[in-house]
Parts: C-alpha cells; structure tokens; sequence
C-alpha cells in the first residue's frame, strides 16, 4: 500500500473534521474508525440534526478560558452556516430557542459537508497507531481496513471529538494526542447529560417516572427555564442536561416549579373561586397530577383552599418556587451528549485553532476546553473551530 504525503491529515470525520476539511484547500486526507463518516451528526436531535442556534453566542459557552471562543465565533456565525444550508437547499425548521432542525434528516448534513470536502481522501475503518513528528512533518502510523499504512502531513488536525458516547468509538486520543506534544488538559466530564439519584432516592420518586413539568433550575449560580422529566434513575429533560454541565457531586438543585405562574396568585385565586376543593386538587391542575399527590404526601398538605391561611399558602408557593433536590451523579458518558472540559486553550490560537508549542498541529471542535449549551451551539461551535483552522491551512 502506497505512503501518502499529505498537505493536511484530520484525524475524525465527524462535524468538526468534516467541516474542516471543506476550508483546507488541497491534499487533504480525512481518517476515521467508523464505516461511515458523521455518526453523531447522523443521530442527533432524534435524526434531525440541531445543527446551530440563532443566539448562538461566546456567553452559551463554558471555558476555563471563556474569552478563548470569541474569535472563532465571531468570523464563522450561525448566519454563515445557514447560508450553507440554504446553498445545499435544505429544508429546516425553527424549534424553541432559536434551535434549527433539519425537516428531512440529518443525513442532508452529512451529505453537504460530503459534497463541501469533495476534493479530500475520506478513509474510514482507519486507526491509528502512533503519531510522531520530526521538527517539519507529522508521521501517523494507521491502520486502514486491516492493513498498515504511513502517512506523512504537514498539517495534523485533531477533530475526534470527546469521550462521550462510547459505544459509537468515542476515546480520549485527542487528549493522548495533544498531552504527547506538550498541551495541557483541564479536567474532563460527562456534560448534557441526565442525573441520577441514589437507591433511596429512587424509591421515593419512582412513581413519577416518565412526568415531566415546566422548570426553572438553578445550579452555582446559573438557571434555565425549560421542562423537567422524571425518569427511573433520576432527573432529564432539557432544564436537567442544560444544568448538568454546572453541577457537581453533592451540588443540590434549586427547582421552581411552573416559572410562568405567580404560584402565590393562583393558589389565592383558586381559594376565591372554589374554596371547597381539596388543596391536593387544586395543585394538580397546576401542576401534572402524579407531581401535586407526590408533593401532598410528601409535605403533608391537607385539608381545603377555604382552610388555608394567606400565610399558608406563600409558603406552600415559596416551596414550589424552591424545591431542592440533590442528585447523587450522572449516567456519565454513556449518555452524555458532550464531554465538558478537554485540550487547554492557554496553547493554542484563538484565531486559528493551532498549537503554540508545535506548529502545523491544530485541535478543534469538541476536543478543545470550549462547551456549549443544549439546543445547537456545539455544533456551532464545531463548524467555527473547523473554518478557522482550515482557512488557517489553506492560506499557507
């Protein structure tokens, strides 16, 4: 088999690599493990793909340093990839919150970054084996569909995302990668991710398995307002995975139910109107009904609206605009939709996504300590990070 010497070398075929292999200009070979490239694309957003977000923004992003993604953001926007989309005339849709599905599939995704990185070598079911570089060119021994092979790059692009979802062949090699010339990591965890509780916990909630209801949950000092979903092991739902990436083990949750509602006022109101009915039934029609008879026993409410007190019921909505509850970890990376944390960016240009200690190696996408929010941003991200190295690339 042949001993490629190649312009450029992106380990990962995913949205990151793709992508950049559409901006690097000539001689590029684009490598990875799977059968097909753009499997995370492929599943994402129920196989719709949230490929951006319209508020996408360096403030939807966690950093150590949270300066680091502005650059990248600001010369490659959601608005830049939207025109792409258009381009490829790809139908798409706004959700809630700005997040923009595909109408079809995800794999029109994958089928324009396919056509954008036309003039790359694609080579799947590749390893590889060991990097080196030797003061001028990279040297990666892989293997490609069983056999060795020696490819030789003055460009080396990490691109092979994080350590979440394993199953699909996800690694830390990035990481091995990057330690090996010099970088720096910070610290790594399962990030969009739901939590659980311990088996106690369990027992006490498991009757509400499958409930969901509109939240707003604060952690350390960040909130989102969005639904909560009881599950078997514990807590999901978009307000759960958007605050999991700021929680951290024997870190309580701050919940207040229903958000849009003045809970005080509507309990008072319902008092007025029918002072009869049972407070566990005026609750459930605020809230979903296996949540209000959860919350009645579990606080002992009893009695009628006629039978409460102004004082009784603010403190009944005081409760229900504060209830703590205190996840014990999280289904970790088997679930988790990113990894939080990854390559320091204290190495590595802002502007070109390039090493500072060894020039020609580039670290983009979700490999780099750049996080973002549920709802599109990551792959925004990956579609900026993978612009800026390869312009950087292709203007050399």
């Amino acid at each position: 088999m042949a001993q490629p010497d190649v312009t450029t070398l992106i380990l990962g075929a995913g949205a990151a690599g793709m992508m950049c292999a559409a901006h690097a200009g000539a001689g590029v070979i684009v490598i990875d493990h799977a059968r097909a490239p753009g499997e995370k694309i492929r599943i994402s957003g129920g196989g719709r793909c949230n490929f951006t977000n319209l508020h996408a923004a360096p403030e939807n992003f966690l950093s150590e340093n949270p300066h680091f993604c502005k650059s990248a953001l600001a010369r490659y926007t959601q608005w830049d990839f939207l025109d792409l989309v258009a381009r490829h005339r790809i139908p798409w849709h706004e959700k809630t919150l700005g997040q923009l599905f595909c109408d079809r599939s995800a794999k029109d995704i994958i089928a324009m970054l396919r056509a954008e990185m036309a003039a790359a070598e694609l080579w799947l079911e590749t390893s590889v084996d060991e990097i080196g570089h030797d003061g001028t060119r990279f040297r990666a021994r892989l293997t490609r569909e069983g056999r060795p092979v020696t490819v030789t790059a003055r460009h080396l692009v990490l691109a092979t995302g994080g350590k979440s979802i394993p199953k699909m062949g996800a690694t830390g090699l990035a990481y091995d990668i990057a330690r090996q010339f010099g970088h720096g990591l910070t610290e790594t965890r399962p990030a969009l991710v739901p939590l659980t509780f311990d088996e106690a916990q369990k027992a006490v909630f498991a009757g509400l398995a499958g409930t969901a209801v509109d939240t707003r949950i604060a952690c350390n000092g960040t909130a989102f307002d969005e639904a909560m979903l009881f599950t078997h092991r514990g807590l999901s739902g978009p307000a759960v995975l958007q605050v999991s990436s700021y929680w951290r083990e024997g870190d309580a949750l701050h919940v207040r139910l229903r958000p849009d509602l003045d809970l005080y006022a509507q309990l008072r109101a319902r008092r007025t109107e029918a002072g009869a009915k049972a407070v566990t039934t005026a609750l459930a029609e605020i809230l979903p009904k296996k949540l209000a008879q959860h919350l009645a026993a579990a606080w002992g409410l009893q009695g009628t609206l006629a039978d409460q007190s102004d004082a009784a019921l603010r403190a009944l909505a005081d409760r229900l605009a504060d209830w703590t509850l205190t996840p014990t970890s999280s289904e970790g990376y088997r679930t988790a939709e990113v990894t939080l944390g990854g390559v320091a960016t204290d190495r590595v240009s802002s502007r070109t996504m390039e090493s500072a200690l060894v020039p020609g190696l580039f670290v983009i996408g979700e490999a780099l300590d750049v996080t973002g929010w549920l709802g599109g941003y990551n792959f925004q991200w990956a579609w900026s990070s993978a612009v800026a190295a390869g312009r950087a690339i292709a203007g050399r």
